[in-house]
């Protein structure tokens, strides 16, 4: 797409491919979110998004996507992939930045729909934005963080090379909970050479 390059922005590993979903993927992507993507008991997000009802949180899956394109700018951007597996939507990864091409630096967030979780894809997608970060983007940082509790995020950042860069404690359903910052630099990063990225020379400069 000519105006909107990122429409022809892939990446692909050997069992996921991350791309911006179509609007019929997107609403599967509410529907799926609606579903449940965590136990309702526990909340593994800083805003809480999920405690919403059904049809209000899948619409906000909606309504997020469209507002983070529309407020796009090289200086401040969030990129909202679906990963899809066989062809079937799965969940989203995340990359942001702001003021990257000073910084250097980049975000993630994620989230699987429950039938989804526990086969190691979450590992996997959060490798493929590594990639783009790192390789695509000529990053030199990735920061993450998560809930002291959240097992199964900190898993994957540690498996993934992040080291711990501070604590934190943040307001959650009205008490406090303790949170871990984290941050893997390129020099610790373990490159994949299963993982492709196509798409990205027609877009690199909306990425500042």
């Amino acid at each position: 797409m000519k105006h909107w390059p990122l429409f022809n922005l892939r990446i692909v590993t050997p069992r996921l491919e991350l791309r911006l979903p179509t609007t019929d993927e997107l609403n599967e992507l509410a529907g799926l979110a609606a579903d449940g993507v965590h136990d309702p008991d526990f909340m593994p997000f800083l805003n809480g998004w999920t405690d919403q009802p059904p049809v209000e949180l899948g619409r906000s899956v909606m309504q997020y996507h469209w507002r983070m394109l529309g407020s796009w700018s090289p200086d401040n951007w969030a990129l909202h992939l679906a990963v899809l597996h066989d062809g079937t939507v799965i969940g989203i990864q995340e990359i942001f930045g702001k003021n990257f091409a000073v910084l250097k630096e980049f975000g993630s967030g994620s989230w699987l729909g429950r039938r989804y979780q526990g086969n190691g894809y979450g590992t996997e997608m959060r490798a493929a934005i590594l990639h783009l970060g790192f390789a695509g983007l000529g990053g030199e940082y990735a920061v993450s963080g998560a809930f002291d509790d959240n097992a199964s995020s900190l898993g994957v950042s540690r498996k993934l090379g992040y080291q711990s860069d501070g604590t934190g404690r943040f307001v959650r359903r009205g008490k406090a909970a303790g949170f871990t910052r984290l941050r893997l630099h390129r020099s610790e990063w373990v490159r994949r050479d299963d993982i492709v990225i196509e798409g990205l020379e027609n877009c690199r400069e909306m990425f500042g």
